[in-house]
């Protein structure tokens, strides 16, 4: 029987030599999808938690905002039925390890029951590394809720409040006597850094 030409051959198929070429380049190809790949979802997974950071930051920022700019000079009575020491105070005034931030403030939904007053005691403590609020159900006489983790992984936390354009470390409020102007909050985060917020008191009028 007659053998075809060589040529013939040829154009019937593929070398080995070209098939080994034509998977080399597969492989190439294959592994740079995988490379970009893994570091688009590396890149979406560090976006992820960076939103989440400034969300939470947000969260803490906007709830600081209205806590204080509606502060009312309003002593309460504790769950021991004692008054406190003052209406408006932090940086622990009196050297007794109390909370960095402690206030009554207005404006507290009250669901339409008349009996319910549209204030609440709130204070803000570092715990562990956690930056807690609690609040209490009544405005005198009650127990502090459980608290409401704000920020975690805080290495430290520090308030100052303006008065008279001096920043003082401390403040221990009356009855009847004015609230600063402003209330700063200093706090190192882990992977953070060092962040400062400062926040109107309803004694001044943006």
């Amino acid at each position: 029987m007659a053998q075809p030409p060589a040529g013939r051959l040829r154009d019937s198929g593929f070398t080995l030599v070209e098939m080994l070429v034509a998977l080399v380049i597969l492989g190439l190809i294959t592994a740079g999808a995988v490379t970009i790949m893994s570091a688009t979802v590396d890149n979406q997974r560090v976006v992820g938690v960076r939103v989440g950071d400034i969300g939470r930051l947000q969260r803490l920022r906007a709830i600081l905002k209205a806590d204080i700019g509606q502060a009312a000079p309003r002593a309460v009575r504790g769950s021991d039925g004692q008054p406190a020491l003052a209406s408006f105070y932090g940086g622990d005034p009196w050297g007794g390890g109390g909370p960095l931030l402690a206030l009554t403030r207005r404006g507290v939904e009250t669901m339409g029951d008349p009996a319910r007053s549209s204030l609440q005691y709130v204070e803000y403590a570092l715990v562990d590394g956690r930056l807690e609020r609690r609040s209490r159900n009544a405005l005198d006489g009650a127990p502090l809720g459980p608290p409401q983790i704000l920020a975690e992984e805080v290495q430290a936390a520090a308030v100052a409040f303006l008065h008279e354009g001096q920043w003082e470390p401390s403040w221990k409020g009356a009855p009847g006597l004015p609230l600063p102007q402003a209330v700063r909050l200093d706090l190192t985060l882990k992977g953070e850094g060092e962040l400062s917020m400062q926040f109107l008191t309803s004694a001044i009028t943006p």
